[in-house]
């Protein structure tokens, strides 16, 4: 059976009873930080940090043309931090140490390089070079996995890993080093974020609910899809919803928690009216797009 969740900043919503589990950001792409709480699963961005990126640049990532990974250049919505810096590392560790002394499940969120080509500041240079791979790809994916190694050890819960919405083959791997394979071995669950503001149609998201059901039916892994609750209309969040519980796991709302209950109780009533969510109805709703 499907489970409801809620993605917030306010660690008072992780108590609504309309939820059946919450996560909770304690470190988030800004740089905010927050104490864990107990009643979350807490969520820790690991390598999106526009505060400590600003602070410190030679923390950013940079291209061979020496561009750095930052929010002012296209294609990121945040400032990257170089997933080889070993002082950062291990701040990011010890936050993950403080989020299992009082819940031992964690998310860890914003984990990878930021884009094909990335990094190559002289610090990922030499570790490369000393390194027994002669593909660049390959190393790239072998310090994540490290990584997510190293933290998964740490949490001795369930351990959520987010994933960019990207299921094609080898699009992970290339963009940002995430051999799903290899970290499937160390995580328990993969979260899709399928962000819209709003969900007026839903055959895109079918189909990228669909390849990573399909990519990832071969690993002993589950995944589940997070939503966007901002501002959306709640029967079309809800009809979101309704195909994304078709594929994942479980399927959680993201950033606003009102939105979300009142999507949850609407959900409620229509099923007490008698409506059907999934089987013969599913493709109907979808106005016949399923996939």
């Amino acid at each position: 059976m499907t489970e409801y969740g809620v993605v917030t900043r306010n660690a008072e919503e992780t108590e609504w009873p309309d939820f059946d589990l919450a996560f909770y950001e304690v470190k988030d792409v800004t740089g905010r930080s927050a104490e864990p709480i107990e009643t979350a699963v807490n969520m820790v961005s690991c390598f999106g940090d526009n505060a400590a990126a600003e602070a410190t640049p030679d923390l950013v990532p940079v291209d061979a043309e020496g561009r750095p990974a930052t929010r002012d250049r296209t294609y990121f919505d945040w400032a990257y931090i170089c997933p080889t810096h070993e002082e950062y590392r291990r701040g990011l560790l010890e936050i993950i140490e403080d989020c299992v002394a009082v819940n031992g499940d964690v998310r860890l969120d914003d984990v990878g390089f930021p884009r094909e080509g990335y990094c190559r500041c002289d610090r990922c240079e030499r570790l490369f070079a000393e390194s027994d791979h002669d593909e660049w790809a390959d190393w790239r994916a072998e310090v994540i996995t490290e990584f997510v190694a190293e933290a998964t050890d740490r949490i001795p819960g369930k351990a959520y890993l987010t994933l960019y919405p990207d299921p094609y083959p080898g699009h992970l791997y290339d963009r940002a080093g995430l051999d799903l394979d290899a970290l499937a071995e160390h995580v328990d669950e993969f979260v899709v974020p399928l962000y819209d503001t709003n969900y007026g149609t839903t055959y895109w998201l079918e189909t990228i609910a669909k390849g990573f059901e399909s990519r990832l039916a071969d690993l002993d892994v589950t995944f589940s899809v997070e939503l966007y609750a901002v501002n959306v209309d709640i029967d079309d969040l809800n009809h979101a919803a309704e195909v994304a519980a078709a594929y994942g796991e479980d399927v959680f709302f993201g950033y606003d928690a009102s939105q979300a209950v009142a999507a949850l109780r609407r959900m409620k009533a229509d099923a007490r009216e008698g409506r059907s969510y999934g089987g013969d109805d599913t493709d109907r709703d979808r106005g016949g797009d399923g996939i």
